[in-house]
């Protein structure tokens, strides 16, 4: 597996590949890499004749007060994971590669942004629109892979490619989980032994959930505030837990047939978020 850190050297290697003709996928993470991103890598390997993994933790997602700098970097053990799986490049640009000092641009999807995990982390979305972009446009992948546990994020990414006029499949891939149901995420490791105990109990909500509007009830505002009720109980924070159509991720009526529903909490000092999309 090739390494490089300069946006140069990636258009040199890219070029390469694009003169022989090979197709390119492109996975793009913030490192502290696990089972669900070694998935998507997984997933890019059978799709494509090359994939590039990019680690890169992007301040400009960031709000204040969150955990910027005290996210964990893991960068040797990420590369040797990578190898297990048979990535062909890794781009590890440093912040001064992928942001000028007085850069200006930002890219916004308006509509999606400001809902859910938008609404509570204003700019966030801001932040992963504008840096999937300016990664695109170095990579140039024909295929993207991204996890499905950041459902919004990848709504938020299939809009701006549609309505930029990418050249690039976007693939959602399912979320890995722990034997408990937790999903993966390079966050779990801030929580303690008390907090991995209780921390399934925000994925047995979404089960729950969808149980009850598959068996018919329809009063999808007392199902959320139920379910709200049960992770507070449970010793959880709750910021939203929402029963939505999954094609633009609005308030979910009682007509409408492919849903998600989207949860957020803090459990400690770590915030968790998770899904479960279904059709009825």
């Amino acid at each position: 597996m090739q390494k490089v850190t300069l946006a140069s050297e990636l258009r040199n290697v890219i070029a390469d590949w694009r003169s022989a003709g090979e197709r390119i996928a492109f996975v793009p993470t913030m490192g502290n890499l696990h089972a669900g991103h070694l998935k998507l890598v997984s997933e890019a390997r059978q799709k494509a004749d090359r994939v590039v993994v990019s680690i890169f933790v992007n301040p400009t997602q960031f709000g204040a007060g969150e955990d910027f700098e005290t996210y964990p970097r893991t960068e040797r053990e990420d590369q040797e994971k990578l190898e297990t799986v048979g990535a062909d490049l890794l781009f590890l640009p440093p912040v001064s590669e992928m942001y000028m000092p007085d850069a200006k641009t930002v890219v916004s999807v308006a509509g999606l942004s400001e809902l859910h995990c938008g609404a509570s982390r204003p700019g966030h979305f801001n932040g992963v629109a504008t840096v999937v972009c300016k990664l695109f446009n170095l990579v140039q992948p024909d295929i993207a892979l991204f996890g499905l546990k950041d459902f919004q994020q990848l709504a938020v990414i299939r809009t701006m490619v549609r309505d930029l006029n990418f050249p690039v499949e976007i693939i959602g891939v399912d979320t890995v989980r722990e034997p408990s149901g937790l999903a993966m995420s390079s966050r779990n490791g801030y929580l303690s032994t008390e907090e991995i105990k209780a921390a399934p109990k925000l994925y047995e909500s979404l089960c729950m959930a969808r149980d009850a509007v598959l068996s018919g009830k329809q009063a999808y505002a007392d199902i959320e505030i139920q379910a709200m009720l049960s992770l507070r109980e449970a010793g959880f924070q709750p910021d939203y837990f929402s029963i939505c159509r999954s094609n633009d991720l609005k308030k979910a009526e009682a007509e409408d047939k492919d849903l998600v529903i989207l949860a957020a909490a803090k459990l400690g000092r770590t915030r968790l978020i998770d899904n479960i999309y279904f059709s009825r």
